[in-house]
């Protein structure tokens, strides 16, 4: 069995000197516009999703950035893998009651897609050091949520960090543990499709890494 770290709270202090919000939004979606406009697709697939996504911030703006936006929109999420390959970092969801990945909703703070999965990644494993592997996302995730769920459609693009596997962990609020499994023995209740994004996060921190 892997091992679970105790739920802890992680809080964060006030920001001072914010710009106003709207105008950090509006920023955001112009940073997001081109993380997505001068990403290279790895194939066909991906680069469909690309042009989704693209189409998609078009249409709805800021809106396509935040939760309380369209019912259909954007997140961040990170495949934190340890230093050798060999091991990734998951959160039992409490909500959905599956492992995933770490990730979830862009912020007010967030800057970037990059910043929000880093952010996210912090956040929801607890550790004091995260390496984001380059600064451009490895794959797009496009998933329809159902059952309870106040989202419709997430709109995941996903990111790659590496964090030292003797490094402590804790789980947030929103995940009941957190705990590394063997990337070749992933849980049985891991969240649909999560065994791909697992290995083309682990073929692109090698070729990252070289």
């Amino acid at each position: 069995m892997p091992r679970q770290a105790v739920p802890a709270r992680h809080e964060t202090s006030a920001p001072t000197d914010e710009p106003d919000p709207a105008a950090r939004t509006e920023g955001a979606l112009d940073r997001v516009r081109s993380e997505l406009a001068r990403w290279t697709a790895p194939d066909a697939r991906q680069e469909r999703l690309r042009a989704d996504y693209l189409a998609h911030v078009r249409a709805h703006g800021t809106a396509a950035l935040t939760k309380g936006g369209h019912p259909a929109h954007l997140t961040a999420s990170c495949v934190v893998l340890s230093e050798d390959l060999a091991e990734t970092l998951l959160c039992f969801h409490r909500k959905g009651q599956f492992w995933v990945q770490l990730g979830g909703h862009l912020e007010a703070s967030d800057r970037s897609l990059l910043d929000a999965a880093r952010r996210e990644a912090r956040e929801e494993s607890g550790a004091m050091t995260v390496q984001i592997l380059g600064e451009a996302p490895f794959d797009l995730d496009r998933h329809a949520l159902s059952g309870g769920w106040t989202c419709a459609e997430h709109l995941d693009v996903g990111f790659v960090a590496v964090v030292p596997r003797a490094a402590a962990v804790a789980a947030s609020d929103e995940s009941e543990a957190v705990a590394w499994w063997p990337v070749s023995a992933l849980p049985a209740d891991s969240v649909s499709g999560l065994a791909d994004r697992v290995s083309r996060a682990r073929r692109h921190a090698a070729h990252v890494t070289g």
